[in-house]
């Protein structure tokens, strides 16, 4: 079941460190009712989803428990150390699972899906899904040494990551990661590309 998203009114939002793997930051940061909330920016949304970017199915273990999503809002940002970003919805089980005090996740996978793999991504975007393992049932996956997450096979690439710093942000929480393996790297194949709330055609 998906944790109820956080107050609103809450004024301060602060993710201690306490259990927390070496060298992850945690920050704390002034919710929006600190400061005067700006004036809403007409068509933000709509440039927004004009945004073109790649779809990628996130995985991790959490316990005994396997929790995965499709996410868009992912890019590189270092080859050198290898870092990556994730940005979940607030609210999110994801979300949860890396930002709250006690034990968070820090470990998971990233398979950046392939054009072919749009039912799967379908699974992982939809309200109520069951756990994981069940959506993967028919699926070619193994699990990550390094993650202990679910990785499916089949898309362009996969990664094993370990998260380094969580930031709250706005609506979203930002995740910057240290991808500590790559299970495999596709020769061929296209990537599933989302544009404005729809995939796009297998080949543009």
């Amino acid at each position: 079941m998906a944790p109820a998203a956080r107050d609103r009114n809450e004024t301060r939002v602060s993710l201690p460190s306490s259990g927390v793997e070496p060298g992850i930051h945690h920050a704390e940061v002034r919710a929006a009712a600190d400061v005067e909330a700006p004036a809403e920016v007409a068509g933000v949304t709509d440039a927004l989803n004009s945004w073109t970017a790649g779809v990628t199915l996130v995985t991790v273990a959490d316990g005994r428990d396997d929790v995965g999503a499709t996410v868009s809002a992912f890019c590189p940002v270092s080859n050198d150390p290898p870092l990556v970003a994730l940005s979940l919805i607030s609210g999110s089980y994801l979300a949860e699972v890396f930002g709250r005090a006690e034990e968070p996740v820090t470990r998971f996978a990233v398979v950046l899906l392939a054009a072919g793999q749009r039912m799967l991504s379908g699974r992982f975007a939809a309200a109520g899904r069951p756990g994981a393992r069940l959506m993967l049932g028919d699926v070619p996956h193994r699990r990550g040494p390094a993650s202990g997450a679910l990785i499916v096979e089949g898309g362009l690439a996969a990664l094993e990551c370990s998260a380094e710093q969580v930031w709250p942000a706005g609506d979203h929480l930002l995740v910057i990661a240290r991808v500590t393996d790559v299970p495999y790297v596709s020769d061929a194949g296209e990537p599933l590309i989302r544009f404005r709330r729809r995939y796009l055609p297998d080949r543009l």
